[in-house]
């Protein structure tokens, strides 16, 4: 996988349905550790609700865990999940707390105001792609940066740092597809002399023009 969809922060949405309160806790979590963390930190915050319904999928594994938390069965942990799938995003937690509101919204009304809340918070905090990137260090002879300058403008390349010491020391990032190209390019230019060295390699979230 080269490319998956998230979502780019934590946050959270408010929906009120026959006086109870719902309300849609989101985060990007990487591991089951992190969703398991993000989970106890919504517990803690909400003692005092009803209920934390919560559904997450993560990438690593295809973990895929749910909870109705005393909600009648199947009116609050699956609707969560489902929310999540039919998004098409991974490595995301969504926690749903309930304060009753002393009005019975039955399981069709349960089913609505879980899936509901779930929705609200992914709208609030959007999606994000990510790309998998190579972070690559590139040493520079001090004669051919300004060439060099120009043509990774020229490239969707982001630039992350740039040392001048006795060559210059250039951080970039790109996705993987561009590395073959960015490297005949360079070496092109340079008539070998400049050999890319791999540093690192990540999702990055994907921008305009990278």
């Amino acid at each position: 996988m080269t490319n998956y969809l998230t979502v780019p922060a934590a946050g959270e949405a408010e929906l009120i349905e026959k006086k109870s309160r719902f309300i849609g806790h989101i985060s990007p979590v990487s591991t089951l550790e992190c969703a398991n963390s993000f989970l106890e930190e919504i517990r803690s915050k909400h003692k005092k609700a009803n209920h934390n319904c919560f559904g997450f999928i993560l990438r690593e594994g295809g973990v895929e865990r749910m909870s109705d938390d005393g909600e009648p069965k199947g009116t609050a942990g699956p609707p969560i999940l489902e929310v999540i799938r039919r998004e098409n995003i991974t490595d995301v937690a969504i926690v749903v707390t309930r304060y009753f509101g002393g009005v019975m919204l039955g399981a069709g009304g349960l089913i609505r105001a879980y899936a509901g809340s779930a929705k609200l918070a992914i709208d609030k905090v959007g999606i994000a792609e990510m790309c998998l990137c190579h972070d690559l260090v590139l040493s520079i002879p001090y004669p051919l940066y300004e060439q060099v300058a120009k043509l990774i403008e020229s490239h969707p390349v982001q630039v992350l740092g740039t040392d001048f010491a006795s060559d210059v020391a250039m951080n970039i990032r790109l996705r993987v597809e561009e590395v073959a190209k960015i490297e005949i390019a360079l070496s092109e230019l340079s008539a070998g002399k400049i050999k890319p060295q791999l540093q690192g390699e990540l999702f990055a979230p994907v921008s305009v023009g990278f």
